[in-house]
Formats: C-alpha cells, sequence, structure tokens
C-alpha cells in the first residue's frame, strides 16, 4: 500500500504541474495575435468548409476550457475566450477540436470505440464510487458476497480506466490535424505555429496524467480485493 501512495502522490503533484502549465500556455499564447485577426470560431468554421464539412454547428459555451465536440448533435462547442479570441492559443483549441469533427466524418476508430463507451461510462460514473465502497465495507464485515460486489465495481471502474486511454490517441490525433491544417491553410505562420504546438502539447498532457491516474487507482482497489481475498 505504502507504494500507492507514493505513487498517488506523484501523479497528485504532476497533475497539479500539468494544470497549471496549461494556465501558463493559455494565458502567454492568447497574448499572441494572429495575423489575419480570425477568432476561433472563424478558424473552426474555415476548417470544415475546407473539409466539406457544412453541416457542422459552431456555438459558443461558457466556462474555461470547456470546449468539446459532441458527435451527437454534430456540434464544436468552444469556449467564449476560445470563441471569440483572435490568438494563436484560441486558433490552436479551435482546430483540435474541429480535429475531432473530421475524425467523425471519417469514422475514426478510436473515436468511434470512445463514443461507444460513453453510456457505460456514465452509468459507471454515477453508481461505481457506491458499489466500490459496499464491497469494502462489507469484506470488512466478513461478508461472504462483499468480494463479489467489490469485484464488480473494479470491473466498472476499470470501464472508465480503458476510457481514459483510448481517449488519449483520439486527443493525440485531433491535435496532428488541426496543427498540419493550421499551417497548410495559412492560419499560423512560421512565427507562431510554434505556440500553437506548445498550447495543445501542455492541453495533451493533461489526458496523459488522467489516465495514469485511473490505473493507479484501479490498481489500489485491485489490491484491496486481493489482500481482502487472502484474509
Amino acid at each position: 500500500m505504502a507504494i500507492y501512495w507514493i505513487l498517488f502522490i506523484g501523479i497528485a503533484l504532476v497533475s497539479w504541474l500539468v494544470s497549471s502549465n496549461l494556465k501558463n500556455k493559455e494565458k502567454k499564447y492568447s497574448q499572441i495575435p494572429l495575423d489575419n485577426g480570425m477568432t476561433g470560431r472563424d478558424v473552426a468554421q474555415k476548417m470544415l468548409h475546407d473539409n466539406g464539412l457544412d453541416n457542422v454547428k459552431v456555438v459558443a459555451t461558457s466556462g474555461f476550457l470547456t470546449d468539446n465536440y459532441n458527435p451527437a448533435n454534430q456540434t464544436i462547442s468552444l469556449s467564449e475566450a476560445v470563441y471569440r479570441g483572435d490568438n494563436v492559443f484560441a486558433a490552436a483549441v479551435a482546430a483540435h477540436e474541429t480535429g475531432h469533427a473530421l475524425q467523425h466524418a471519417t469514422a475514426y476508430a478510436p473515436l468511434k470505440m470512445r463514443s461507444a463507451l460513453v453510456p457505460v461510462v456514465s452509468f459507471s460514473s454515477k453508481w461505481v464510487t457506491w458499489i466500490l465502497l459496499g464491497g469494502m465495507l462489507l469484506m470488512g464485515n466478513g461478508s461472504k458476497i462483499g468480494p463479489s460486489i467489490l469485484l464488480a465495481g473494479i470491473g466498472l471502474f476499470a470501464l472508465t480506466t480503458l476510457f481514459s486511454f483510448i481517449t488519449l490517441p483520439v486527443e493525440i490525433n485531433a491535435s496532428v490535424r488541426g496543427l498540419a491544417w493550421l499551417n497548410r491553410a495559412g492560419i499560423t505562420t512560421s512565427r507562431n505555429h510554434t505556440a500553437a504546438e506548445g498550447a495543445l502539447k501542455a492541453a495533451a498532457y493533461t489526458y496523459v496524467v488522467a489516465a495514469l491516474s485511473s490505473l493507479a487507482t484501479l490498481l489500489y482497489y485491485l489490491m484491496i480485493f486481493l489482500g481482502g481475498r487472502r484474509n
């Protein structure tokens, strides 16, 4: 268990550092204007048009870095700062989210897998904590059904961990598509393209840390289960 706590604290620290780095990158690169004055909304709409996706909507949403693409209604939602921002950070984020729309249009396999898992993960997120807690309490009281309930909870949590790892290639590929188009379309130049890359790399690190954190937590529950079975 001591090894787990060392790992958990380490991941928590790295998570804080990655989150702080992303905020610093957002603050820094939001000060770099695009030469053409395009906003995030303009960038998303042009990228969609250039790829023949005129049926995808681009809308504004509240919050900080709440940007996302919803394949169910084919809508790109950009946070206000990105939607109206005419800077490198806004362009990078908008192109990234539009990259998800391109993945959807081309039936990108990891995106299809992630979308298929959404209903299951939504159910799991709602109940998994209670199932795990119930299983551990029953095991502690010597109940014979405790291990089975805990194992069911571990199975549900494993699905969320799988979801986190499937998310990695989805996010990385969306960034690759977005950055390639920004360069090809001349939205970014040799002077500011590196900043766009830096912004999306900082965002990608948050998904890596989230996946590792989920894996570490899954291993912790497995150790509890195995330890309880031995006892």
